[in-house]
């Protein structure tokens, strides 16, 4: 099941002058510098954050992407350069639950780029367990991870964003974020504080060009499966969340998908 929220983007924020213009300018010429499109994807080696980079990529997009493995980074930077020679991939050993190393990730990308069109705040770690039973400092490490380094990183760009009267930012919360589930834990927690931070960012950026968009996936196949023995059928492929986020990022100027919510077929786990 999938189910979009939508709702109008104040046409008089600048946000058709800048984004809609340049998307389609975008289509037209690739090869221009002037018009490529820059993203930022965290956590974007695996999983979700992986599928969107590819995604992306496909359509001329330049990547700014992060993961705590340089290997990793390494490793799929030569692959998205082979395939899509033309773009342009910035990569930078980043462990996001640690706020220097956040701003430091910003400031690198700032330092190459001088225009941000999207940011995907997509790196997360799921511990499962109970809140009564699981070890001390898992909430801290949620919050740090799942929350603490969207905050910090969105803090850093949102001002280029502002300036520059367009934007969008997308925030992967969870369908933990909505509700309560076994050994959810700390993990819940940090979601529903997510999707919360996602709810005010929209509202304090509505009238400034920006826009907000929360995901809240079900089951999805990425690394936090490997090794569990299901049918491929019971989870979602991450390039179905991917293919989502990019559909709301190519929505009219006037329009805002606030909150994409993602099931798999046979339901919950």
């Amino acid at each position: 099941m999938c189910l979009f929220q939508l709702r109008p983007q104040p046409s008089d924020s600048g946000f058709v002058r800048g984004h809609s213009k340049n998307v389609a300018k975008n289509r037209l010429n690739l090869t221009n510098k002037k018009f490529v499109m820059n993203i930022i994807v965290t956590g974007a080696t695996k999983g979700i954050g992986r599928a969107v980079c590819e995604r992306f990529a496909k359509e001329g997009f330049n990547l700014a992407i992060c993961s705590r493995n340089a290997e990793d980074l390494k490793t799929f930077k030569n692959e998205l350069n082979s395939q899509y020679p033309d773009i342009q991939v910035l990569t930078k050993k980043c462990d996001v639950s640690k706020k220097r190393a956040v701003l430091q990730f910003a400031e690198f990308v700032l330092k190459k780029w001088d225009k941000i069109d999207i940011l995907v705040n997509n790196a997360g770690v799921f511990l499962p367990g109970q809140i009564h039973k699981e070890e001390d400092g898992i909430l801290e490490k949620s919050i740090e991870t799942n929350l603490y380094s969207a905050y910090h990183l969105t803090r850093a760009i949102v001002p280029h964003m502002v300036e520059q009267q367009s934007g969008h930012i997308f925030n992967l919360c969870s369908i933990a974020s909505i509700m309560a589930y076994p050994n959810g834990g700390s993990y819940s927690i940090s979601k529903f504080a997510l999707l919360g931070f996602s709810k005010v960012l929209r509202a304090e950026l509505l009238d400034k060009g920006i826009k907000v968009t929360a995901v809240l996936p079900g089951g999805t196949w990425s690394a936090s499966w490997k090794g569990v023995d299901l049918p491929l059928e019971r989870l979602m492929p991450a390039a179905d969340i991917a293919e989502s986020i990019w559909s709301a990022s190519q929505m009219n100027a006037s329009t805002v998908v606030e909150e994409i919510l993602l099931r798999p077929q046979l339901g919950d786990l």
